[in-house]
């Protein structure tokens, strides 16, 4: 099927990155204003719910299919097979998982008080079953994609503003966020005919499938009780107000976290191909590439974000809020770990066939995660959610350096890391945060914002991100950063090309 640019991946790829941080910045501060910390804190613990059988009806597909397909691409009925036998298993789990799901939501407390919205939410159990995503990564199929969750999510930006307007509108948020997450599923499913071939391919064989599965599966499990289990035991252990509190917090990160992962993203089935065709050398250029990459983009966002987490938390939510201030300010230093563990894991690790060493490092974050979710939420609440998932990154973080060390012999990627800049990065970092200092202690005299909470912290925001991240991206230019002045002389080039076709 051919081998699209990387360049031109990352470019549409950082365009859904974007799309991911754009829409939620336009519609969270009306969401959380109309349904307040109470709506939000439900809609959040019914998806943390929701997630878990979604988890078992996937098993592992979702990652395991992008290598998988990978592999076998530039053969069609291969591919065609693979696909099909991957997607036999997704249908058979997810009627086993309903089975169980429908029972549960009428029998466990903490769902049939919300039967209506657990059960939209519960669609997308089957809805992400039926949308192949792994196949349209694995052949890089970015433009598609992209294009696609760009419509649906300009339509649920839409029907947002127009349908949510009283708290008593949970419910049909939900329904929203599920139509701009998974109605392009449907189109997908409708979309493969085209793309792969159902005839001439003899008996499909599940078997092969299970065993990397269930590895995949496990690894899966385990990123997932410290991306949910956060939320579903604030639920549990304390109120959905609480839960809100988290989920202003963690919003704000998972946007920024869909930045600083963009590129490995569409790295992910382009170094499974390297892997299987022995083309090592690409693959150890383009993943230091990576690395440098998160550096560059994390540690500005984090420290940014930390410094500005009540502007932040005012803007994206409101006064109400502001018991999310603390929890976002602990958290955002994930933004930097999970930006290198999905480096490591996800562009290394797994590309090589260590799923197992991923696994291990997942399970030791998610008991570190479950650990201190137990000793510090009663006491601490979303704050205490906050600081187990901070501990969880760290500690899965820690054990995957430790398997590179001991496997540097045969992956020498550690060495990877000694082509950061830190000290540039460094330097960059605080002298942004130097010139955006006042804007965070000095009040705006501005008259036309007194007494507009909303429009008088964005100004701050505004202002504060120009300098912060101007003086930085300038910085870093004069020290000639090879990760910025590539994307530069991209920008320029395809402006320099748009120029002369309009000519």
């Amino acid at each position: 099927m051919g081998q699209p640019s990387v360049k031109k991946n990352f470019i549409l790829n950082t365009m859904l990155s974007l799309s991911s941080i754009i829409f939620p910045i336009l519609t969270n501060p009306y969401i959380n204003r109309v349904l307040g910390p109470a709506g939000t804190g439900r809609v959040g613990f019914a998806s943390s719910a929701v997630n878990y059988f979604a988890l078992f009806a996937s098993l592992g597909i979702p990652t395991y299919g992008i290598r998988a397909c990978a592999k076998v691409r530039d053969n069609k009925a291969l591919l065609s097979k693979t696909v099909l036998e991957l997607q036999a298993i997704n249908l058979i789990l997810t009627f086993v998982v309903y089975i169980v799901f429908i029972p549960a939501v009428f029998l466990i407390p903490q769902f049939s008080c919300d039967k209506a919205l657990m059960f939209i939410l519960g669609s997308t159990i089957l809805l992400s079953s039926i949308g192949v995503e792994f196949f349209y990564k694995a052949i890089e199929q970015y433009r598609y994609i992209t294009v696609r969750s760009l419509i649906f999510k300009f339509i649920a930006f839409i029907a947002m503003y127009l349908l949510v307007r009283t708290e008593n509108d949970v419910v049909i948020y939900g329904a929203i966020t599920i139509f701009a997450a998974s109605a392009s599923n449907i189109m997908n499913f409708v979309h493969l005919r085209k793309m792969i071939v159902f005839k001439g391919l003899g008996k499909l064989n599940l078997k092969q499938h299970i065993g990397p599965t269930i590895t995949f599966f496990a690894f899966a499990c385990t990123i997932s009780i410290y991306l949910n289990l956060d939320r579903f035991m604030l639920g549990v252990m304390t109120t959905r107000t609480d839960v809100g509190y988290y989920e202003s917090a963690t919003k704000i990160k998972s946007v920024l976290v869909a930045l600083v992962t963009s590129l490995g993203a569409v790295l992910y089935p382009r170094v499974s191909y390297y892997v299987e065709n022995k083309l090592y050398d690409e693959f150890y250029r383009i993943t230091a590439k990576a690395l440098r990459f998160v550096f560059v983009i994390s540690v500005p966002l984090f420290v940014f974000f930390t410094y500005f987490a009540f502007e932040s938390i005012m803007v994206a939510s409101g006064l109400q809020f502001e018991a999310s201030v603390h929890p976002m300010m602990v958290i955002m230093p994930t933004l930097v770990l999970i930006g290198i563990t999905n480096i490591i894991g996800f562009q290394i690790l797994l590309p090589l066939g260590k799923e197992k060493l991923v696994v291990c490092s997942t399970a030791v974050g998610a008991v570190v995660d479950l650990i201190l979710n137990f000793l510090l939420i009663p006491e601490y609440k979303a704050l205490g959610a906050a600081i187990g998932t901070l501990a969880a990154e760290f500690a899965v973080l820690v054990v995957q350096l430790i398997f590179l060390v001991k496997l540097k012999n045969e992956v020498p990627i550690i060495q990877s890391f000694k082509q950061v800049h830190y000290v540039k990065i460094t330097l960059a970092t605080l002298a942004g945060l130097a010139v955006s200092f006042g804007i965070k202690l000095f009040d705006l005299n501005i008259p036309f914002l007194e007494g507009k909470i909303l429009l008088y912290n964005l100004t701050k925001l505004a202002i504060a991100s120009v300098l912060f991240f101007g003086v930085y991206g300038i910085l870093m230019i004069i020290f000639k950063d090879e990760i910025i002045l590539e994307v530069i002389n991209l920008v320029l080039k395809k402006l320099h090309l748009k120029k002369e076709t309009s000519n």
